[in-house]
Formats: structure tokens, sequence, C-alpha cells
């Protein structure tokens, strides 16, 4: 145990299961497991993936970890990918986490092709010993929300699946999510309260789902506001990330007619955050946009 909020766990892979064609789950297990902890909802959690050049132990795992790693020269790097907890079972000390299959671009899709039965990985996860919201928590409404609207692409689908499991039966709102082939759909929970509309797309039409039903669902669950405007993000060399948990707003507000979750590709995301916020008029507050990933480019 530990009395630090964030800790390395050295894990080692016990089991894949394939979900959909999309979707695979990797259940991890470590002699700490019962210390990770487990706040709920979209836990950001940070894969450490070895490479030839650079094993696991190559990896600082010190308070000033992040410095001595960016220090390290690049072919001697451990690579890291960020992924969401999707279920804990401390009395067995596992853990899983769903990861999205896809052509090999880099080497987190490189490991997820090549993973066997006793790989091992660095996790950097809360421990038990974190409390509150702030620890890679992103869905943060306010006290009282009419409706919950949760949006995304593949790579949320996971973050997405445990808000509805966690939300209680009396939470309303709707799911919007885009994935790569219709076969995914079934990857998502249900939710008493929450309506579901799913799409697959082509290489050619990304996007074209979640612009077209996001302003139609939107409409629906909020009634019209004055527009804000918002300063425009160049994605291309800034990260599209926006999540209101301060006395600004998130958890502060005592109420809110709709709360949004958008989680994704940044190019959608950005186009999403100008409709809902300068267009829409939902309340900048109570919405979360989190475009972390760039189409061609491979995240940290």
């Amino acid at each position: 145990m530990t009395d630090k909020p964030y800790r390395f766990f050295r894990v080692r892979l016990t089991a894949i299961s394939d979900l959909t064609p999309s979707f695979r789950r990797f259940t991890f297990t470590g002699d700490d497991l019962d210390d990770y902890g487990d706040p709920g909802f979209d836990q950001r959690i940070k894969l450490i993936f070895p490479t030839v050049t650079a094993p696991l132990e190559a990896m600082p795992t010190g308070d000033d970890w992040y410095a001595q790693w960016r220090e390290l020269p690049s072919d001697t790097r451990p690579h890291i990918r960020t992924y969401t907890t999707r279920r804990v079972r401390h009395d067995l000390r596992e853990v899983d986490v769903d990861m999205v299959v896809h052509d090999v671009t880099g080497p987190a899709s490189q490991w997820i092709d090549d993973a066997r039965i006793g790989d091992e990985l660095l996790i950097l996860a809360p421990s038990t010993a974190a409390t509150g919201v702030s620890f890679g928590i992103d869905f943060v409404p306010p006290e009282r929300t009419d409706a919950v609207l949760l949006v995304g692409d593949e790579t949320a689908a996971p973050a997405i699946a445990v808000i509805l499991e966690q939300l209680p039966p009396e939470a309303r709102g709707h799911v919007v999510l885009e994935l790569p082939e219709p076969a995914d759909a079934a990857y998502m929970p249900t939710h008493p309260g929450f309506g579901m509309s799913i799409g697959h797309r082509t290489a050619d039409t990304r996007h074209d789902f979640l612009t077209t039903t996001v302003p139609q669902v939107a409409e629906r669950l909020a009634p019209g506001g004055t527009g804000a405007d918002v300063e425009e993000i160049d994605i291309d060399t800034q990260l599209l990330w926006e999540v209101p948990r301060t006395a600004k707003g998130g958890a502060a507000l005592r109420s809110a007619p709709l709360y949004a979750w958008l989680a994704g590709e940044a190019g959608g995301i950005k186009a999403l955050r100008r409709h809902l916020v300068s267009e829409r008029g939902v309340d900048r507050r109570a919405v979360a946009f989190m475009g972390y990933w760039r189409l061609g480019r491979a995240e940290m």
C-alpha cells in the first residue's frame, strides 16, 4: 500500500478477449493491484509499453518521472499511451483495459497485435489513497442535470461504457457514438434512461455521423440558449481539452438542463464544441470537450 494518490503498477497479461471486431479486452494481474484505485467513471490511466531498446526497467517511476522520461533519448524512451480503467477486481488483483484494434500505426497498436499471455506492462493509475474527482476523471457533471449527452468515437467507447454502468438508474440522456464496424455496437452496455444513436463509418466519412446526429439530439435534450463565442483552437499545434471542474463550472454548478461530455478525434470534437456552445447555446460551464488524438498523428 502507499499514501501516494498515483503510482506505477507492474502487471502481467493473463487473458485476452475479443469483444467485437474493434474492441479487445486485456486482463492484467499484479502482486499489488489490491492497491489499484478506481474512483469511477472515465478514469484515465497511462500504459507504458516496452520496446527492444526501451525495456520497462528504463521507465522512471519516481515523483519526477515525467521530466526524467522526457530527458531520455527517443530510442531508449518507453512509449506511453492513455486508456481507461474498464474494471477492477481487488480480491483477485486484476484489472481490465479495453483497447481498440486497428491497423498497426504505432507502438500501442503494435503491442495490441503482438500481445501474448505473460507479457508485462507498467500502468500509471490512482492508488486506493486517491480521493475526489481530480485524478484523471473528466466526467464532472453539475449537482443536478436534466439530461446527459455522451459523445465519442471508438477511443471514447470504454469510458462511455463505464459511465453508463455507474450512473444511477434514474439518470436520463443519450449516447451518440461513431464506430468502425456495425458489429461494434454490441460493445456498449445499455442504461434504462439513455437512448443510443450508434453509427459506423468508412474511411471517407469520419465524423459525418457525429456532426449530423449530435445537433439533432442536442436540440431535443436542451432548450436553445444564447450562444457564446469560443476561441478557435489550432488542433495541429494545441490540445483541445476543456473540462470545467473548478469554481467556474462543472461540479460547482448547482444545476444545468444539459451536461455534455465529448471525447475523440480532435477534428470532430472541435466542430461539435463550436456547435453546442456557439450555435446551440449550451452553457460552456456544463460541457467537457476532449480532443485527445489527431488523425494521422501519434499520441504521447
